[in-house]
């Protein structure tokens, strides 16, 4: 891999292994080494970039210092560093390695659309975006998760390499070599035509596209084999994005970035599912969890062009409106914000339903401890799945979000937007079952944020207006959410409303699932987040049945069970009292999960500028280790030895050949011997 070009993941393996994580980078095929260098302020960076004798360096860091002029002065001093290792501690004031403009080409807002309001001109949505995540190093960073191995590296750095007086220990020193050499080269273009060109009987791919699977549910189910246009339907979309990135992808959880806004959206789907289910609607009403939305919109974009090629059970013509959950978390205060687009709503009957929308969230707020502030009509929606819909024609809508202008969020796809970053903390007396029932301040909050959301999807769709007040997001629900989805997936809430057979792999570790949307696979597996999410929204918006296990794998056998209407999933559910033996059961549920994969790669367009274009390189394995080095000079000394070693014996047989007779003759004995 020779370097990392427009719209490609290169450097981003991203595989687990003991203990590291591999992020945008370029390495060689045999490993990279270098003596360790612990670097303990940014004066230290002398040592490895221009005064130390021992060039190339494996430069080892704390968090504090992994900042952009750091990893800049080393990628301009990139043939003095071997390497990168990050060893994450405490978070800084703010942190975003993601640029200041996310998403700023492949949004509604270009110079076609509104040229004033192309580019962030107004609003500079993230100021606090350095970029780091979308520069190309000739080396490979690390991020080192286990405290007992770094101590083990730093030791090895305290006992061989520590300066001392200007000048390093005497040999051996300490080094360390990292693997991670990806197959990929330039661009998804070149790297996309390259997997296609070869004609082997096993085919090596360099690169995969990025991708994954949508949730979507709609609260009155289509058939879904029946695409297109749905005659006299309507339809409100209520979106969320599930996927998020840091520098160190695995490192993603996205607590206020995306969790904040699909945990708010589930817990508003399970306290809608319950009063549509009383009451008529005139409207339908689709959840929908796009994946993929960092990297250009993949879920949405995909989405929209489906609906526009009739791949979709309902068409841009059945779209009423939209209203999607963006950063909620962080508040400032009281007030949370609706932003809406300046431009459709120069159309008076778009605005007119715009202003509706505003009137319904207000008003969905009596008894809550929060108000909707509508902001300025003249700025732009923040980054969100809404702009892909508006790309395609002028669709009413409202992006909520806990900012007015830019974000909030001091920590924007960085790895710490985390679980501390909402204040998620729990008495330290508690258990682990004990904490996952605690309902914290920021569960509170967002349930508050949930219960105005479904209120107003039912105006939206038509509800009667006696019934909104009643109403109302469960607390414990979305604790229990947040506990799972940011602090430990492997829980019994989640493990209850798991399944046994498709998403054990879920809930295999204690740590928060990956928000990294992965690479679109062929055998049409999701990853983890999704069949979460999926399970999540068919417990809270599905029906238990009395179906068995063997039923709930083909209900079409069965007389009032459709495939087409609904899917079946097998949950686990509870251990009763005194048994160690699940009681499992089937829900019926209109969740679906619906392809995320950008429309570029169906269109064989590799460098299109409407569609994402993210791929991701393909690589063997990614490893470390440290060793201690031998001086230059011995290492000479022992080269020079092993070659006169090598000669003298060479001689030595030369010798030995050519005298064989006279060396190893024998003398022949009288025939008279006796013995």
């Amino acid at each position: 891999m020779t370097g990392r070009g427009p719209g490609t993941i290169i450097g981003f393996p991203h595989k687990r292994t003991s203990i590291f994580f591999l992020s945008c980078v370029s390495a060689s095929i045999s490993g990279d080494t270098g003596v360790i260098h612990v670097l303990e302020s940014e004066a230290d960076l002398e040592w490895p970039l221009s005064k130390g004798p021992n060039p190339p360096y494996m430069v080892l860091l704390e968090s504090s210092l992994f900042t952009k002029s750091i990893m800049m002065k080393m990628k301009n001093a990139s043939s003095r560093v071997a390497g990168v290792v990050v060893v994450p501690k405490t978070s800084p004031p703010e942190f975003s390695p993601h640029t200041t403009c996310p998403n700023e080409n492949t949004g509604v807002y270009t110079e076609t659309y509104d040229h004033n309001l192309a580019h962030c001109n107004t609003t500079v949505w993230n100021p606090r975006g350095n970029g780091l995540s979308y520069e190309e190093f000739d080396f490979p960073v690390f991020s080192l998760k286990e405290d007992n191995e770094t101590e083990v590296i730093k030791q090895c750095y305290f006992d061989h390499n520590r300066v001392v007086n200007g000048s390093g220990l005497q040999y051996p020193l300490c080094a360390m070599q990292l693997f991670s050499h990806m197959h990929a080269v330039t661009d998804t273009a070149t790297c996309m035509r390259r997997s296609s060109m070869d004609f082997s009987t096993s085919p090596v791919m360099v690169c995969d596209p990025l991708g994954g699977y949508n949730v979507c549910a709609f609260i009155r189910p289509y058939n879904s084999t029946a695409f297109g246009h749905k005659e006299n339907e309507s339809v409100v979309i209520a979106a969320a994005r599930l996927d998020s990135k840091a520098f160190f992808l695995e490192d993603s959880t996205g607590a206020e970035g995306s969790v904040s806004g699909f945990v708010t959206l589930l817990a508003a789907a399970q306290a809608l599912c319950e009063a549509t289910q009383e009451a008529p609607r005139t409207r339908n009403i689709l959840f929908a969890f796009f994946h993929g939305e960092v990297f250009d919109y993949i879920g949405s974009s995909r989405m929209v062009y489906d609906m526009k090629n009739n791949m979709f059970v309902i068409d841009l013509d059945n779209v009423h409106s939209i209203l999607e959950i963006g950063q909620v978390a962080v508040r400032s205060g009281t007030n949370l914000f609706l932003h809406s687009d300046p431009v459709s709503r120069r159309n008076n009957t778009v605005h007119d339903e715009v202003t509706n929308l505003v009137k319904n969230l207000q008003s969905s707020t009596a008894g809550l401890n929060f108000s909707f502030v509508e902001t300025d009509f003249s700025q732009p929606l923040p980054p969100s799945s809404f702009q892909r819909f508006l790309r395609a024609r002028a669709i009413p809508g409202i992006v909520l979000a806990d900012h007015q202008t830019d974000f909030n969020n001091r920590y924007y796809e960085s790895f710490y937007d985390n679980a501390a970053h909402l204040n998620l903390t729990y008495p330290s007396n508690l258990s682990p079952e004990e904490q996952l029932e605690f309902v914290t301040d920021t569960a509170k909050s967002l349930t508050e944020v949930a219960t105005a959301v479904a209120r107003t999807l039912f105006k939206q769709a038509g509800g009667n207006n006696s019934q909104v007040n009643k109403i109302n997001a469960d607390p414990k629900t979305v604790t229990q959410m947040l506990y799972g989805f940011l602090v430990r997936s492997n829980n019994s809430w989640f493990q209850v409303l798991g399944s046994s057979l498709r998403c054990v792999f879920c809930l295999s570790e204690p740590n928060p699932p990956q928000y990294y949307v992965g690479v679109a696979k062929s055998s049409h597996q999701a990853n983890a987040l999704t069949y979460l999410v999926q399970y999540l929204l068919a417990n809270l918006t599905g029906t238990a049945t009395n179906l068995t296990q063997s039923q709930c794998k083909k209900p079409d056998e069965l007389p009032n069970e459709s495939t087409y209407l609904y899917s079946y999933l097998w949950v686990q559910g509870m251990v009763p009292p005194n048994s160690t033996q699940r009681e499992s059961f089937c829900v019926r549920t209109a969740v679906r999960l619906v392809k995320a994969v950008s429309p570029a790669f169906d269109l064989g367009d590799y460098v299109s500028k409407e569609y994402s274009t993210w791929t991701k390189s393909q690589w063997k394995f990614i490893k470390a280790r440290i060793f201690l080095v031998a001086s230059r000079d011995l290492e000479m000394l022992t080269l020079g030895v092993g070659v006169a070693v090598l000669f003298t014996s060479l001689l030595v047989t030369y010798f030995v050949s050519t005298k064989a007779d006279v060396l190893f003759s024998s003398v022949r004995e009288p025939n008279n011997a006796a013995y």
